[in-house]
């Protein structure tokens, strides 16, 4: 009930839920005409602002870039596994396995399997399950699409119980034990929570940031000043991790 109430609160929180919200209110308060006016200007300010590439970029950008790229694993005789950290899936699409796994998935699955390939006498745990318990664990699908992209299944550890990031540091850390070194890969905005979240579990991570969405540059294009859906979900993104972080300094 906890994990769901948390998911409703801070959807209900992103722009587009608050700009509906505002723009409603504001219908209602249109006999005060002023008042109303401004509720709805602000509601509709607050969806044009998050979702102009500037403002996207500006707040997203700092989550990303808080971690390094990893281009090569160290020499680190210690290191325990490489973790990749579960994401979205569609187990019943018509699709090949890499396919049926959503962008992020298959970015950070993909990297995953880079980093292994320079030490492939290591593990490659693969993680997460679905909160829905008509869908299968994503961890399954990674699990597929790494024997198709050439993993031995011997290499792979898969842990489907985990539901959320947390849950996912406590399964490695009992699969390794405390104390453990692991390459941990995510998507760059998630990373500063999964390393807080695996911290917490006791072990010994390593970040690999992949899923870059803020741009690095600009190139002076006129899309890059123009509002879209596009930029509006990586303003969510920034929020989403942003009220995650709040929230497990809160519980802690």
């Amino acid at each position: 009930m906890y994990d769901l109430l948390k998911v409703l609160v801070a959807n209900l929180l992103m722009p587009l839920p608050v700009s509906l919200g505002l723009g409603a209110l504001g219908l209602l308060l249109l006999r005060w005409r002023r008042l109303g006016g401004v509720v709805i200007a602000v509601g509709l300010g607050i969806l044009l602002l998050a979702s102009w590439p500037p403002v996207a970029d500006r707040l997203l950008a700092p989550l990303e870039s808080r971690h390094s790229a990893l281009g090569m694993l160290p020499e680190d005789p210690d290191l325990a596994a490489v973790v990749v950290l579960g994401g979205g899936w569609e187990p019943d699409s018509p699709r090949s396995t890499v396919g049926r796994l959503s962008d992020s998935s298959a970015l950070r699955l993909v990297e995953g399997i880079r980093l292994w390939r320079q030490r492939p006498e290591l593990p490659l745990i693969v993680t997460g399950a679905s909160r829905d318990p008509e869908v299968a664990p994503v961890a399954l699908g990674y699990a597929a699409a790494a024997v198709d992209l050439g993993v031995p299944a011997a290499r792979l550890v898969v842990l489907d119980s985990p539901t959320d990031t947390g849950r996912e540091a406590r399964a490695v850390s009992d699969a390794l034990g405390e104390g453990s070194r692991v390459v941990v890969v995510t998507s760059a905005s998630h990373m500063p929570r999964a390393m807080y979240h695996f911290r917490q579990a006791g072990l010994e991570p390593l970040a690999a940031p992949t899923h870059y969405l803020a741009r690095h540059q600009r190139t002076g294009q006129l899309q890059e000043w123009v509002p879209s859906a596009s930029e509006l979900r990586k303003t969510e993104r920034a929020l989403y991790e942003t009220l995650g972080l709040l929230a497990v300094g809160w519980e802690h």
